[in-house]
């Protein structure tokens, strides 16, 4: 077995695979476009934002329209053999220079972006525009009747015009790769970034060294035909591997600081709105009836129509509150072991346990800090589900003659 044919054992099942392989960066770039377009409609006014959901639906049309299937059905509703060869090297370069032009805006910043700084976006946007019209002068010149949807790089690599315009396009494709990746890796080593977007960079530049190994595969099987050589497995099989893997992790890249991001918020509403179920449950005692039940609401309304109904409710208990006991039940919550800031949670929580107990129309002489209850709401509720703990500062800080009610 020849060098050759033993690279192409995992490279063949790759390439083989890649037709419907290719789908997926398609989907996961769709999917990061669905959750940004509420923000990118709502932040309309923000350029940055805007860009990241044209890159993102740029990168979509890339992916959907370089599938092997797409091609064919591009030159047949056309009738024009190979028009998607320009077609795709030029939704390609547009996303190679969008990706070069928002990795140096997200790197400065776009409130403080240099003269340097829009120069180089100018040299970029001119530059691969350019490239993308000599792209179309170049197959317009050339003669390429017989249509090729997987090997066209490779097959009309000695082609007169359509040999340079693919050139041209790995040229482009190559530059915008390595510029992009001294950029992405300068740019991890600084100090202070966020970690997901450190890991979102972290993803990019991997895509961008997998886009390296892309082009230089594309490069030898084309400098190969130049030799009279055939070196064609590197552009069928190795290329479309690399090209997969490196579109998945650009992908993820571009995708992680903001889906993350997204994400996140979305899972803290909704733990503050779990956590804050027990004091809810409780409060829901007090006022006979808690909130109805509303399906279409977003987390954010719900969690503001909790908070609202606990602050509602407990306003008015407020007055059967006692600050004296309030300034027991913290010093025993101190006395076991509980740091300052919990100490205070559980002595609102003991406080508003007696609230509800006492007697209706009771009120205490000595009402406890109304603006301190309302404000620690989420640390109150939390310290709900300790129950023990509540009972042993409850029986602490009762005063001589109190009683002290075991609930379980």
């Amino acid at each position: 077995m020849g060098f050759a044919d033993a690279a192409m054992g995992p490279a063949t099942f790759l390439g083989e695979f890649y037709p419907s392989f290719w789908w997926i960066p398609a989907g996961v770039l769709a999917a990061a476009l669905a959750i940004k377009v509420p923000t990118i409609i709502r932040l309309w006014s923000d350029p940055l934002l805007r860009a990241v959901g044209g890159l993102l639906l740029l990168a979509c049309a890339v992916f959907v329209f370089v599938a092997p299937s797409t091609i064919g059905w591009v030159n047949q509703v056309t009738g024009v053999p190979n028009i998607s060869a320009p077609w795709v090297y030029s939704l390609l370069t547009a996303f190679c220079g969008s990706c070069l032009v928002l990795i140096i805006a997200w790197r400065d910043g776009l409130s403080e972006r240099t003269a340097a700084t829009r120069r180089a976006t100018r040299l970029v946007v001119t530059a691969y525009g350019g490239v993308i019209v000599a792209l179309w002068v170049l197959f317009a010149l050339a003669d390429v009747p017989v249509e090729r949807t997987r090997d066209l790089d490779t097959y009309y690599a000695t082609t007169p015009f359509m040999r340079e315009e693919i050139l041209l396009y790995l040229l482009a494709h190559t530059t915008a790769a390595l510029i992009t990746s001294k950029l992405i890796w300068n740019w991890i080593r600084t100090d202070g970034l966020d970690a997901l977007l450190r890991w979102g960079l972290k993803f990019l530049g991997l895509g961008y060294a997998l886009n390296l190994g892309f082009d230089a595969a594309k490069l030898t099987a084309v400098g190969a035909r130049w030799t009279g050589n055939d070196l064609d497995w590197l552009n069928l099989h190795v290329a479309p591997a690399l090209a997969c893997l490196s579109a998945v992790s650009i992908a993820v890249g571009f995708i992680l600081p903001h889906a993350g991001q997204y994400l996140h918020d979305r899972w803290r509403i909704r733990l503050a709105h779990q956590r804050l179920r027990p004091l809810y449950l409780l409060m829901r005692q007090v006022h006979g009836s808690g909130l109805p039940v509303a399906w279409r609401a977003s987390a954010e309304l719900r969690l503001t129509r909790r908070e609202t109904f606990i602050r509602d409710v407990l306003l008015p208990l407020a007055r059967r509150t006692d600050e004296r006991l309030r300034e027991r039940s913290y010093a025993a919550a101190l006395d076991l072991g509980c740091p300052p800031e919990r100490a205070r949670a559980v002595a609102a929580a003991v406080v508003i346990l007696d609230a509800v107990e006492a007697p209706p129309g009771a009120e205490s002489d000595h009402g406890a800090d109304t603006t301190e209850l309302l404000r620690e709401i989420g640390a109150v509720s939390r310290t709900l589900r300790h129950p023990e703990l509540i009972r042993e500062v409850r029986a602490r800080a009762a005063a001589p003659g109190d009683t002290v009610a075991v609930t379980e």
